[in-house]
């Protein structure tokens, strides 16, 4: 079965991707992005568009150790898999209004099942009003959604996304629970360490804590080239911008 993953570019969204992508009878052929009404940085994680798509260039349509033995040649270094570069995930990306989005995204999937396209990937952890939303969307257009994330114990996704070997920072954060210090911060063990230890802080960021951007995992064909250029307050979130490729050297 063809499937699109909704995706934002965060940890939620690529571990469910992951997940997904180990399951008999699962094709992702498709990345989901929703853009800003000015189309040129995602809704949720305020990535730019240009980034999301060195994003797809950089992924495997599966996990690189089972498309590697399926074609006789497990790679077993991260040169070798640097090597190994494919045409990544197709990614279909639409802006929309706040007052659009569900209209857009209907049009989205629905030109997403006009490839054969029949079922829809979510990284939602816990959020039911989103889920409700979600199903009901989807199956007005006949897709059928996977949630394999849901309800799954906060500290085991985290322990699992870096057990994996994702690698990723966060790119925005709500003041309200964290401040512009933790732009930046890598998510690996020492900041499940930090973030267990805050009061009121869900260890995901299901609550919209924070958002993160994954540059390399198991699923990719290489990490993803970015830099960072400045952190700006947008519509009351600190949001890291990225830019992709390497920060060219002004010559002076």
């Amino acid at each position: 079965m063809k499937a699109f993953v909704s995706w934002s570019g965060g940890k939620d969204s690529a571990l469910a991707c992951y997940r997904m992508m180990k399951q008999p009878g699962i094709e992702v052929a498709f990345l989901l992005n929703m853009l800003a009404e000015n189309g040129e940085y995602s809704c949720s994680h305020g990535l730019r568009a240009s980034l999301l798509q060195e994003q797809a260039k950089a992924m495997a349509p599966m996990p690189i150790h089972r498309r590697a033995a399926e074609i006789g040649a497990i790679p077993t270094t991260v040169h070798q898999k640097k090597i190994k570069v494919g045409m990544g995930i197709p990614i279909l990306q639409r802006s929309a209004s706040r007052k659009d989005y569900e209209k857009e995204f209907k049009r989205a999937i629905s030109d997403l099942k006009a490839q054969d396209v029949r079922a829809g990937i979510f990284g939602d952890i816990d959020l039911q009003a989103h889920r409700d939303w979600i199903e009901r969307v989807c199956r007005e257009r006949g897709i059928e959604v996977f949630f394999p994330l849901w309800e799954a114990p906060r500290e085991a996704l985290l322990e699992e996304f870096i057990s994996a070997g994702f690698k990723s920072r966060i790119v925005a954060t709500h003041p309200a629970s964290l401040g512009p210090e933790w732009l930046g911060c890598e998510i690996d063990r020492d900041f499940m360490r930090k973030i267990k230890a805050l009061p009121h802080i869900d260890p995901c960021g299901e609550k919209g804590e924070y958002h993160t951007f994954v540059y390399d995992g198991p699923m990719f064909y290489f990490p993803v080239s970015f830099y960072e250029e400045d952190c700006v307050m947008i519509e009351k979130h600190w949001i890291l911008r990225l830019g992709a490729g390497i920060r060219q050297k002004v010559r002076g």
